[in-house]
């Protein structure tokens, strides 16, 4: 596919919406995202035409905790139906929090939130080795007295505590690819792929069932970019660059590499598993698939980045 230079996909992190330092009411989301879409507004102001994904992790975690809080009142939903859940209350919030940035700054772009359902390899062995963190944090304790109440498995996640963990099959097809590039067509802005999509699987007779799993958004990010022709890819994270050495005296800041440097940095083990690892590997994903240019940098220099001035840039 032709990819278009003024069609852009901007990938939120749960965490953005939904930071650790929160009680998590939605006013506070609410005014986290209504900050966010100032920086999405300047982006369209720009000239660009915006594709729009979330994650999802936090909120679909504590999605879960509350089923499991109240299973001997309600019956809990399954995991896929919990992942539909965040994708329509995040969604919302995105499509109404833009719509008023926008008629702020005198635009009247159409927005829409689109549940989307994203197929997966039932054989995925990351269904056997869950390591996706969802939800808030627990203590050692608080973890130990989950897993043995609900079989549930938890991982330390960056030193501020445990997390569960859930499996997180790698996206094979995004079933709602015509629907989106429709509404782009008809000048609408679209919110998909949220939380990295329900995840689906076919059966023998080729009909579509949820499974239990949260696919990472940016892998979905970074294939629905490519198949909407999106010439950029824009993932936001917390820092404005990427860095070598992260952390140490050495550390450095990159401002742009191409694929065989980042397979290389990755081979190296620059790039953690837990931390800019699923970036990097998404954005080779993008470029693979003939993507060309993925960017990563933080919310605040997004537009910024657009231009050259700030962020990674990832080329093939």
């Amino acid at each position: 596919m032709t990819m278009d230079q003024q069609r852009v996909l901007v990938a939120f992190g749960g965490n953005a919406c939904y930071p650790p330092n929160i009680k998590g009411t939605a006013e506070e989301q609410f005014s986290l995202i209504a900050q966010a879409c100032e920086h999405l507004v300047r982006i369209l102001q720009g000239g660009y035409r915006l594709v729009l994904t979330h994650g999802n992790g936090p909120v679909v975690g504590n999605i879960l905790f509350r089923m499991a809080r109240t299973a001997q009142e309600l019956e809990p939903m399954p995991m896929d139906v919990c992942v539909a859940h965040s994708q329509g209350g995040m969604g919302y919030m995105l499509q109404q929090s833009l719509l008023n940035a926008m008629r702020s700054a005198g635009m009247t772009d159409s927005v829409t939130s689109i549940v989307t359902q994203v197929e997966v390899d039932a054989g995925d062995p990351a269904f056997a080795n869950p390591t996706k963190p969802v939800g808030k944090f627990f203590s050692a304790a608080e973890a130990d007295k989950l897993s043995q109440g609900t079989g549930w498995q938890f991982v330390e996640d960056s030193g501020r505590g445990y997390r569960r963990v859930v499996a997180s099959p790698a996206p094979r097809r995004i079933l709602d690819v015509p629907a989106i590039e429709a509404l782009l067509a008809a000048g609408v802005i679209p919110i998909a792929g949220g939380g990295g999509g329900i995840p689906v699987v076919r059966d023998g007779a080729g009909d579509l069932h949820g499974v239990a799993a949260v696919i990472d958004k940016d892998f979905t990010s970074a294939m629905l970019a490519a198949e909407l022709g999106a010439g950029t890819l824009v993932m936001l994270t917390g820092v404005e660059r990427v860095a070598l050495d992260f952390g140490k005296p050495t550390q450095r800041f990159l401002d742009q590499i191409d694929a065989a440097e980042a397979r290389r940095h990755m081979r190296d083990g620059q790039f953690p598993p837990g931390s800019m690892g699923p970036k990097i590997a998404a954005a080779l994903q993008y470029l693979e698939a003939g993507g060309k240019t993925a960017v990563i940098t933080s919310l605040d220099r997004a537009f910024d980045a657009l231009r050259g001035e700030a962020g990674t840039r990832i080329v093939a």
